[in-house]
């Protein structure tokens, strides 16, 4: 493993970069390709019919178009400071309007990285990128950065304050970056981040919509557009631009005070053929944030299972039933400590019928790690004196609930409560609306987070199908597997694939189920067997809306999930990510309403390999699980081999 970093100045008067990159005078054209040569960034300024230059970009993948002409750029109101520092500043209407370009300074990494647990065991971090640095023209001392990255899987850039010398703080009141896509293209939006998606083209907008936004392109491309790296800085999301067509614009959610030098979140445009491939490709936001640099070996992955009675009797069936079916942990969840949704709740306190320390001691001699549900009120009125208790306690998580994070304030302060959990060697889950941005890289102890319309909500199948293309892109997400629920709107088979589906380091398998809800269902040893973190991981084929086949492996064994949307379809996977001249067992869970328990689930065993192609008939709302493990020769006998047959 080696890391490369070339640095090259060049000021305005430079011909040409080591990349071939020619720079004009008049223009400032900077142009980017990918370590791969198939995706060219070009960056440029141009004088529009102001009178003043903008900042524009475009974005194209193997000479098709992926971005068009888009402006760049943030909006300052810094008159207050300015004025208190007695500065006579002339200001133009837009605070980039003035800005003159001075240098720019190429980069590139070839670098490979192990996460500490992740989707995949290994994560490559190539690009090739620049640093363009650019003052304002009237002697204020103000100036900016772009920094630029190229990867093979897209294109990420930020804007960066370097150190002003009058120590003037910066006012970001705006956000104007902007992205123009062919006429055509195909959003997936959703208004909130528990919210339902709908496909709409970018003239049919009418609101403001989450991040990651994915776009399917005339072209037959797909582009997901999302930000890393948003631990110093507001909620982001996208709206129409009322002025120029088939134009998304950002949407800050609040105003935000920098001190320089400072920097804002990374703007990462994911870029595929096919839409599985986006999420293939979503290492890119963990490669956009910081590498944990402290021990985080404490930190366990693994499955938990909410006590929903909040008694001390129930917590120990609990125990003893995660460690039947290997599952890691038990959650207390809301109202362990009283109504947590005022200050006058005690969270130091047990208010109800639990001996926390008896479940905790019995938990620990069981292998079995207690967590906690937390409130926001609790949180910020006394996480600096609750986080060593719980830790005196043997708590292992928290589970953050009803958490502000939008404003930059809330921001600051949530991922600040993250490092504050890390001291204390907790483990994080943070409900409700939060979206991930990659800060599990830079402190992994966040294993999970909500941000998505998960099964609690009981959304239907074609909800489903849309999720790993847009919110799992992000990152990790607790979907919160409600099995054993009469109000599910999806099959049991549908339930189980979306375990292998939905990554979440931290999987909620039965949500609003006990442990006397299960009666001896042999699929259930599809939920035992699996693991939450894997070493590689890849989607065999799907589209938002329609179906969604993943395959996560983990070691030697192989876990595929199939979903279909409400209508049901015929599928048909390949098998070619098995590894070849080896043996499997497939045990293949399957709808079959012959199937006399209560879940008609059918578990089916064959024998197969990389060679072959596996056809599934999915009912409406339906899915398959399917567990690959290698066989040794001797043991082939036993089972029969797959022929073909549609199961």
């Amino acid at each position: 493993m080696r890391t490369i970093y070339l640095f090259f100045s060049f000021f305005i008067l430079s011909i040409f970069s080591v990349f071939g990159s020619i720079v004009d005078v008049e223009k400032t054209h900077i142009r980017i390709t990918s370590p791969d040569s198939l995706i060219h960034f070009h960056f440029y300024q141009r004088m529009d019919s102001d009178e003043q230059y903008h900042l524009y970009y475009s974005i194209s993948y193997k000479d098709k178009v992926i971005i068009k002409e888009s402006r760049m750029g943030l909006e300052l109101d810094n008159k207050v400071w300015e004025m208190a520092l007695a500065e006579d500043i002339q200001r133009k209407d837009r605070w980039y309007y003035d800005l003159i370009f001075r240098t720019v300074e190429y980069k590139n990494c070839r670098n490979n990285w192990k996460p500490l647990y992740g989707e995949r065991g290994l994560i490559t971090d190539n690009w090739n990128g620049a640093l363009l640095k650019f003052e304002k023209s009237n002697n204020s001392g103000y100036s900016m950065d772009i920094e630029i990255r190229v990867y093979n899987e897209g294109v990420a850039f930020r804007y960066l304050f370097p150190e002003h010398p009058n120590a003037i703080y910066h006012k970001v009141i705006a956000d104007d970056t902007e992205y123009t896509f062919e006429k055509g293209a195909q959003t997936w939006c959703a208004s909130w981040a528990q919210g339902i998606y709908k496909q709409l083209s970018i003239p049919e907008w009418k609101g403001i919509y989450e991040r990651p936004m994915t776009i399917g392109l005339p072209n037959g491309l797909w582009v997901s557009i999302a930000d890393a790296d948003v631990a110093d800085w507001c909620l982001s999301r996208f709206k129409k631009n009322i002025q120029k067509q088939n134009t998304i614009s950002t949407d800050m959610y609040d105003v935000v005070d920098v001190v320089t030098p400072g920097k804002t979140p990374w703007k990462a445009i994911l870029i595929a053929e096919t839409s599985g491939k986006l999420l293939d490709n979503n290492d890119m936001i963990l490669n956009l944030n910081q590498d944990c640099t402290l021990d985080f070996s404490w930190v366990k992955p693994g499955k938990i299972l909410r006590e929903i009675t909040l008694t001390t009797e129930n917590a120990i069936e609990c125990i003893d039933f995660c460690v039947e079916h290997n599952l890691q942990y038990i959650l207390f969840d809301g109202g362990w400590y009283g109504h947590a949704t005022t200050f006058r709740a005690d969270a130091s306190y047990v208010s109800v019928p639990i001996d926390l320390a008896k479940v905790i001691a019995y938990g620990k001699e069981r292998g079995i790690g207690v967590w906690l549900y937390v409130n926001q009120h609790a949180l910020q009125k006394h996480a600096k004196t609750l986080f060593p208790l719980y830790r005196e306690w043997g708590i292992v998580g928290l589970k953050f609930g009803f958490v502000q994070y939008a404003t930059h304030r809330w921001s600051v302060w949530m991922h600040d409560l993250v490092k504050l959990a890390a001291e204390n060697q907790l483990m994080v889950n943070i409900h409700d609306e939060y979206r991930p941005s990659g800060f599990s890289r830079t402190y992994p102890n966040l294993l999970t987070q909500e941000g998505i319309r998960g099964n609690e909500e009981f959304p239907d199948a074609t909800h489903n199908t849309i999720l790993p293309f847009t919110r799992l892109i992000s990152g990790a997400a607790d979907y919160t597997i409600c099995y054993y629920d009469k109000r599910l709107k999806t099959t049991h088979a549908h339930q189980l694939a979306a375990s292998v589906i939905f990554y979440s380091p931290l999987q909620t398998l039965f949500w609003y189920d006990k442990p006397s809800f299960y009666n001896n269902e042999p699929e259930i040893t599809f939920f035992e067997n699996l693991p939450t973190v894997f070493d590689d991981s890849t989607v065999l084929l799907g589209e938002p809306g329609k179906q969604v086949f993943m395959a996560r492996r983990k070691k030697d064994d192989w876990f595929v999930g199939g979903i279909t949307n409400n209508n049901g379809s015929n599928e048909i996977i390949t098998l070619n990510f098995l590894e070849p001249d080896k043996t499997y067992l497939a045990i293949v869970y399957t709808d079959d309403e012959n199937e006399r328990t209560s879940t008609h689930v059918k578990c089916s065993s064959f024998l197969t390999d990389s060679s072959q192609q596996m056809k599934f008939k999915l009912k409406p709302s339906g899915g398959v699980a399917i567990h690959f493990v290698p066989v040794m020769r001797g043991e082939r006998i036993k089972y029969k081999k797959y022929k073909g047959q549609w199961l």
